[in-house]
């Protein structure tokens, strides 16, 4: 898009708002379908002066001429495919939502066979939609999420408009509860995780991190003066305050005080800064070299950032934890099939089962529904009202 930009002539001190008004306008229609772009327009007129109002609508402009550059009827899949990428990163949707929304859309296109996007219609992702159930047999939060990467590529890259989805076959949602593992089991495990693992794995249970939003932790989410973590863009891209445990406050410190050597030597190398989220590299290029923004788990190596191609340290990577855990698992003898996610549903069954409120727990999860959080208790063994089988009583 840059690019593009340039070659319409917006001098490149003026790249960073014009991309400012594209992102605005994107976050807008995404949130607003159906609306008419005079509607974006009328509410900048309440609060912009005329200048601003005339180069919003030439980014906006140059948008939609950047979007339909490649007419539908001469783009290729490997083209939509690109265009998909470019989309994505000019978004900024995360790495991992880059990976799962071009690997739905690659699937499609297996699906489809040699059939040129120029034919495809509602129909043909709503059959896709329904093959995934019927005989793929994906879960229903599998279905769903080919459904929304489906759905992004259709609205902004192949322009079709998907309606309501009452023909196709859905997956059917089971109801299972969580697998919670006892304090006992969970020390077992712990016992047997490698030293250089291990305090990652502590804090997702003893903060309810989700397995990403634990890699993710930035030396400024830490604050130790009030014992909180701070989750940032969690699921559904939330932030929100977790417990720090006490237990695990000198460790911690400990631990960042001995990666502060591998951040100086990035400087020291002149290494490329740890990647931001979503458009603060832009706005401040200089930002990820600084210390507060370095991860608190960050990987020994350096890799290649596949949205910049640019040399930078990234954090661990999520398959070596999930196998360490692993390996722990299976060497402690614990007869339960278990995930590192499994931490999170134990974390928030023992607080049930200690007393604490729904509410605090929900807050602590970060759960937008509190019939997500719900199901603990029914896992809570502390918490079945005190029911007693007649068989005990014989």
């Amino acid at each position: 898009m840059e690019e593009f930009l340039i070659s319409k002539g917006v001098p490149n001190h003026k790249i960073v708002f014009f991309k400012y008004w594209i992102d605005s306008y994107i976050s807008f229609i995404s949130t607003n379908k159906n609306v008419n772009d005079n509607v974006f327009f009328s509410k900048l007129d309440l609060t912009s002066p005329a200048w601003k109002i005339s180069q919003a609508r030439l980014a906006i402009k140059y948008y939609k001429d950047y979007s339909n550059k490649i007419e539908k009827n001469d783009s290729t899949w490997d083209e939509i495919l690109l265009r998909l990428k470019n989309e994505l990163t000019l978004q900024h949707k995360s790495l991992n939502t880059n990976k799962v929304y071009i690997y739905w859309l690659k699937d499609f296109i297996k699906y489809i066979g040699k059939k040129p996007a120029i034919h495809i219609k509602e129909h043909d992702i709503k059959q896709y939609l329904s093959y995934l159930a019927s005989r793929r047999h994906v879960s229903a939060a599998t279905q769903q999420q080919a459904f929304n990467a489906l759905l992004f590529s259709c609205r902004f890259i192949l322009n079709i408009e998907i309606n309501e989805l009452v023909s196709v076959v859905r997956s059917k949602a089971k109801k299972k509860l969580p697998v919670v593992l006892t304090v006992t089991e969970i020390k077992e495990i712990f016992n047997h995780m490698e030293k250089n693992k291990l305090l990652m794995v502590q804090l997702i249970y003893g903060a309810g991190l989700r397995l990403n939003e634990c890699l993710n932790l930035r030396i400024k989410d830490i604050d130790f003066s009030r014992s909180i973590i701070i989750v940032r863009s969690g699921k559904g891209d939330k932030d929100r305050e977790t417990l720090l445990p006490g237990f695990l406050t000198t460790y911690l410190q400990n631990h960042i005080s001995s990666i502060k050597k591998l951040y100086l030597d990035d400087r020291h190398n002149m290494v490329n800064g740890v990647i931001l989220p979503g458009a603060l590299e832009k706005k401040f290029p200089n930002a990820g070299k600084e210390w507060s923004w370095f991860w608190v788990f960050p990987a020994s190596k350096l890799s290649v950032d596949p949205l910049t191609n640019t040399v930078r340290r990234y954090h661990i990577y999520p398959s070596t934890l999930q196998k360490s855990f692993k390996d722990a698992l299976k060497r402690s003898l614990v007869p339960k099939v278990a995930s590192i996610h499994t931490l999170r549903h134990s974390f928030a069954t023992h607080l049930i089962e200690n007393g604490y409120d729904i509410r605090t727990v929900q807050e602590l999860l970060g759960h937008n529904d509190i019939s997500t959080t719900m199901i603990y208790t029914h896992v809570a063994t502390k918490n079945k009202l005190g029911v007693i089988s007649p068989f005990d009583r014989l």
